[in-house]
């Protein structure tokens, strides 16, 4: 999830290179919501993996 994170940050980048605005803003809008999503997960996996461990 990450990797498609980094992959969507590198259009919007391209894109606003370019200049084209909205793509550019849709594609940071999905990095960025990815981003935060595998953040949450990892989190979660650390938590619960430490628990299932002690």
């Amino acid at each position: 999830m990450l990797r498609w994170a980094v992959i969507f940050l590198v259009v919007a980048l391209v894109a606003a290179l370019l200049g084209f605005g909205g793509i550019a803003g849709a594609a940071a809008g999905i990095a960025k919501m990815l981003f935060f999503v595998f953040l949450v997960l990892f989190v979660v996996a650390l938590i619960f993996g430490r628990r299932i461990a002690a």
